[in-house]
């Protein structure tokens, strides 16, 4: 029997993930990007900065998503530029993610001396402004890349998630199986990471898919306004470019409204998977 209750969980969850249109569509729309991202860039000959053809072509058979006002291809620029975007949320979402869970659990368990230091540390940093620290950061940075800004993003945007994932593990510490995991010897960082944290795990992947939109949506910000990478290619850097040579005032919306529509739609998927899988994990919310 202890064999087959696992199994029989893993069968109602796919039931309902797959009876939730929500989740559905959430995910169908983020497989579509990520599979371009990964297959687009080996679909161009051009390289996202160098001169492609003529300038201010709009999309045809040979640019199928135009040329730049330099001649540069816009579907090379876009390729090159989602991918960067999938990397600075899997980076950065999963360091936010990681560094709030760890604090989190620790906090929410230990109690005490322990939880006053750590809690005192996430409201230092929740109250700084993230935004205005990472701007300065990267006014600073002389030369900047995706994996930089990815880190940054991250080690700035745990604190939230820190506070969310103590006060559950409040209420998980004082269950019976906590208690019989005390009562035979095991270490406090044993029990929060064997016994708690996987009876959060649902809960903790949706924190993960939060992080991730936020990540990339704190990316295409700095990239917008021009604090982005110096080196390398992305969507938010994309729009910064197409505003700056006045895309739109000359007509261009091929160079301005596919990095803007990318990335509405990702964050976009990205929120409606979380209601999604929030219906599907919460026996309330589900949809019969």
């Amino acid at each position: 029997m202890a064999q087959e209750r696992p199994k029989e969980v893993r069968s109602e969850f796919l039931y309902f993930a797959l009876r939730n249109r929500k989740l559905r569509v959430g995910l169908g729309i983020l497989v579509f990007f990520l599979l371009f991202a990964i297959i687009g860039p080996f679909l161009t000959e051009y390289d996202p900065n160098t001169y492609a053809g003529p300038s201010a072509q709009p999309p045809s058979s040979e640019f199928w998503f135009g040329t730049t006002t330099f001649g540069q291809d816009v579907y090379s620029q876009f390729a090159h530029g989602l991918r960067s975007t999938f990397i600075v949320g899997l980076i950065g979402g999963g360091i936010g993610t990681l560094v709030g869970v760890v604090i989190g659990l620790l906090a929410g368990y230990r109690g005490g001396m322990v939880d006053e230091i750590l809690n005192m540390l996430t409201n230092i940093v929740l109250i700084i402004p993230t935004l205005s620290v990472l701007i300065i950061i990267a006014a600073y940075l002389a030369v900047r890349g995706i994996l930089t800004e990815s880190v940054f993003i991250g080690l700035t945007a745990w604190p939230w998630a820190a506070r969310a994932i103590r006060a559950q593990t409040f209420s998980l510490r004082t269950r019976e199986f906590v208690d019989l995991a005390r009562m035979s010897g095991r270490s406090s960082l044993r029990i929060v990471f064997t016994e708690i944290a996987p009876n959060m795990m649902s809960y903790l992947f949706l924190v993960f898919i939060l992080q991730f939109g936020g990540a990339i949506l704190n990316a295409a910000t700095l990239d917008f306004i021009g604090l982005g990478p110096t080196r390398g290619m992305s969507l938010g850097l994309m729009m910064n470019n197409a505003v700056l040579w006045a895309a739109l005032q000359l007509g261009m919306w091929w160079w301005l409204i596919p990095p803007g529509a990318a990335i509405a739609a990702i964050v976009g998927a990205l929120y409606v998977m979380n209601v999604g899988l929030d219906e599907v994990f919460n026996p309330k919310l589900r949809e019969m």
